[in-house]
């Protein structure tokens, strides 16, 4: 059986490595259009390759996914996090879990995950041909035959082909799938930061809030984690997830909205309230400057009571109700005014893709042409940052390599 893979990504080597191991007489090649194989890879996690995370709860995993998730409930049950992490441990790669649950290999180095697909490449017989993009699939009975971008190379026909060549920032690089027939979700960013160029707060640049709380006003968009604040605006994991499950909303917006604020991950404004009046009894001839609730940053803590107009200098039990209401709000909805995003470095995914309505997702086939199979970010399925959408890619990859 002659099987080509299109990609040389995370899904498209994991889909080649199955597919071998599912069918060992079989000539597996793997076609990438760039230089270089396996290059988001090497970048992701900040060059230490989140390879999954250790959440075993398939339910909860798919929570991480704002597109795809519900209908990735049955390829989890085949291949999910627990089986990523074996997979890897029983070929060599030790792997380490962090406190937040986010898997690494023991390395720190995401030159371990590629050193292991090559290896595992080369001991199977996997063929590699870089700098070889795909131009058009053809059905020629039940045999794909496909046409390269370089004129010279002549096609070449396949029992059975894997599309994983990644996500494609624009509709039109979709363009010879939908041709096929397949339902093409219009791609748009996902997972990046907000620029705030008219805000104040980019002064504080540096200083990370734990565990704040975020949504976008006007729509029940929400997220909740560690926040940070850059010379451009905000970033962090809660505003990563933000952007991840705000995608398309936040598109058609053109990326001019107002982000609300929870400094303190506590949404009852009354009990945030009710704790400022304790504070103003226990502490009360303290100044407002030296007294810092639920433990803020010095600086984030200062720069709010600026945007109170409250005093430094004034005491707790001189608050009053007047001033313990401007606290109240300034902690538990603080608004940003937002005119743009920026990408979030290698972990850049796009919403959008090869409609899953076009996919078997028991096998990853596409339902408009037999024997032709799809697995990574093609389809439209993404997830938040912590693994999961490299996941998708292993699970997707591994029920496409069965070749079913």
């Amino acid at each position: 059986m002659e099987v080509a893979i299109i990609g040389g990504g995370a899904a498209g080597f994991f889909a080649a490595i199955a597919a071998k191991e599912n069918h060992h007489n079989s000539r597996v090649v793997i076609f990438e259009k760039s230089k270089k194989l396996l290059a988001k890879v090497k970048v992701s996690g900040g060059g230490r390759c989140n390879v999954t995370n250790a959440c075993t709860s398939i339910p909860k995993l798919c929570d991480a996914y704002p597109r795809g998730g519900k209908s990735l409930k049955k390829p989890f049950s085949v291949f999910n996090t627990k089986h990523t992490m074996e997979w890897f441990e029983s070929r060599g790669v030790a792997l380490v879990v962090q406190t937040d649950d986010c898997v690494f290999p023991s390395s720190q180095d995401s030159q371990s995950i590629i050193d292991c697909f090559l290896h595992e490449a080369k001991r199977l017989g996997i063929q590699l041909v870089v700098g070889c993009g795909i131009h058009a699939i053809q059905a020629k009975n039940d045999k794909i035959e496909i046409h390269f971008q370089n004129e010279t190379r002549l096609p070449e026909i396949f029992d059975k082909v894997i599309v994983a060549p990644g996500g494609s920032p624009k509709k039109s690089g979709l363009d010879w799938l939908e041709m096929l027939g397949h339902q093409i979700e219009n791609p748009v960013p996902s997972l990046f930061s907000f620029n705030m160029p008219d805000e104040k707060i980019t002064r504080l640049m540096g200083i990370v809030i734990e565990n704040a709380q975020v949504n976008i006003q006007g729509t029940k968009i929400k997220a909740k984690g560690p926040l940070l604040i850059t010379h451009w605006g905000m970033s962090g994991p809660a505003i990563l997830k933000l952007s991840s499950f705000g995608a398309r909303w936040l598109n058609e917006s053109n990326y001019r909205f107002t982000v609300q604020v929870n400094w303190v991950n506590e949404t009852n404004a009354e009990t945030v309230f009710n704790s400022l009046l304790e504070i103003a009894k226990v502490h009360g001839q303290k100044q407002l400057a030296n007294f810092r609730p639920y433990g803020l940053p010095e600086r984030l803590w200062l720069f709010l009571l600026e945007k109170t107009e409250l005093p430094l200098t004034k005491r707790w039990d001189e608050l009053g109700k007047k001033g313990t209401n401007k606290l109240m709000t300034v902690l538990t909805n603080d608004c940003y005014k937002v005119t743009g995003k920026s990408t979030y470095k290698e972990e850049f995914v796009t919403c959008g893709g090869v409609s899953l309505q076009s996919i078997d997702l028991n096998t990853m086939q596409s339902k408009m042409v037999k024997n032709l199979y799809f697995a990574g970010e093609i389809l439209d399925i993404d997830a938040i940052t912590g693994g999961f959408n490299l996941q998708a890619a292993w699970t997707t990859g591994f029920i496409a390599g069965k070749l079913m």
